[in-house]
This record gives structure tokens, sequence and C-alpha cells, in this order.
């Protein structure tokens, strides 16, 4: 067992997380990993739980890379401004090999993802969100920040008063350095947006860069559409439905 903690008063559910993740209910995303909602001396934290599938991948991560777990922790430490905070990282063992590992970080009480206005043309002001969204990448941006699944259930949003705040999650795969237009404007493309919510953000945003507003748009719009295309072309490959 390895335990990374930024607050000692967590210390038993680092050690017992194994158990409290499996007593726990209120799952909130369950693929090749899962998300759970615990509730810890009167506090709800989001725990995420890691697998790992087979040897190659269990020899890897435990001789050569940082398990996912980690990634996460030591990302959101590093940005913490912009992720909820992190608590813990645990990882576990079997055999020598890692075999399991746990994110654990407060919990960030969103009223949505971006997800909700992108799809739902009524959605409430919809407009000042993405041009608030807009805002946010900048300063992600500015920062060095490029987030590597920049998708919009990963971009949560909370309503505060007249403004909106924003965490994002799912951080294990970032990078970090000084971003160029290009590579600005194409941190959007995962967000599947259509291409007249689009213009809204970029236009705001290129407001924010003194970027060429037409340059911008189109830009980026091109990035989306490849972005659609590609994952498309693989949905029709395994006799999936595809989407505009």
């Amino acid at each position: 067992m390895k335990i990374n903690l930024t607050d000692k008063s967590y210390t038993e559910l680092a050690h017992s997380i194994q158990s409290y993740f499996k007593d726990a209910s209120n799952s909130i995303h369950k693929a090749r990993n899962e998300i759970k909602i615990i509730e810890y001396n009167k506090k709800k934290l989001v725990v995420k739980s890691f697998k790992i599938s087979n040897i190659l991948n269990k020899i890897v991560y435990t001789f050569f890379k940082d398990s996912k777990a980690k990634k996460s922790y030591d990302n959101a430490i590093k940005i913490s401004a912009f992720t909820p905070k992190a608590i813990a990282y645990v990882e576990f063992q079997k055999l020598g090999l890692l075999d399991e590992s746990y994110f654990i970080s407060e919990n960030f009480a969103y009223d949505f993802t971006i997800r909700e206005p992108l799809l739902d043309e009524n959605f409430e002001e919809r407009e000042a969100i993405f041009q608030a969204f807009a805002s946010f990448s900048h300063q992600l941006h500015e920062e060095g920040i490029y987030h590597l699944d920049y998708s919009p259930g990963n971009i949560l949003i909370k309503k505060e008063k007249e403004n909106y705040s924003f965490k994002i999650v799912d951080i294990n795969r970032m990078k970090f350095k000084e971003l160029s237009l290009d590579e600005r404007l194409k941190n959007f493309s995962k967000l599947w947006a259509k291409d007249e919510d689009m213009k809204i953000i970029v236009k705001a945003y290129a407001k924010l860069m003194n970027a060429d507003e037409a340059y911008c748009i189109n830009k980026a719009i091109a990035y989306s559409q490849k972005n659609k295309d590609i994952k498309n072309f693989k949905k029709r490959l395994k006799g999936k439905k595809v989407y505009d």
C-alpha cells in the first residue's frame, strides 16, 4: 500500500478506502473505472477507483509510469485553483505489482456540466455560460494547462449569484507548457459543439487573446469537425450510431 495525503484527518479513510468504496452505493460513473460519492466525517467526497486490466499494464504502472490515481493527485495539487481539492491517492499491490489505485477529492457541488447548455438550445443563460467558459478556458491556457480530455462531462459548472464557477475533473492526462494559439483552439475540439455554439465560445476567447476573430473561429470549427469525423469513422467501423 502507498498513501499520499493532504490532510491527516483522512488517514483512517485512506487506509480503509477499499472497504469504504465497496460499501458505498452512490455510484455516479461505472465503466472501465468507477466513481462513487462517499460520506466521511459528515463531508461528501468523490472517490475514483482505477482498475488495471492486464499483466503488461500492471508491470508498466509498477515500474515505468505513475498510476492514474497518482497523476490525478499530483495534477490536482499543481492546478488546485481549477479542480476540486485533492485529498489523497492510495495504491495497492498484489504479488509485487500495482493492482488497483484510488484518487480521493472533495465533492464539488456543481449544478450542471457544459454538456447541458451545449445540447439544450433553450438552456437558461446559455450564451452567458459559453462566454464564462471561454474566460475559464483562457485562464487555464494562460497558466500553461492543457487538459487532454477537455470534454463536456469533465467541465463542471456551479451558478454563484450572477457568476459561474468552473472546475475540471478527470485530470490524469494533462500537459503543462506554453500554448500556441492553434493549440489553444484545438483544445475545444472535444466539446462536440455545434458550429454556432463554437462561434460564441471562440469569439469571446479571441477577444481575450486579442486575436483575429475569423481565424480563430474557422480554426476551432475545423479542429472540431476533424474530431467528429474521426470519432464517427470509428463508430461506423463498430456498427454504432453516428452523430453530427
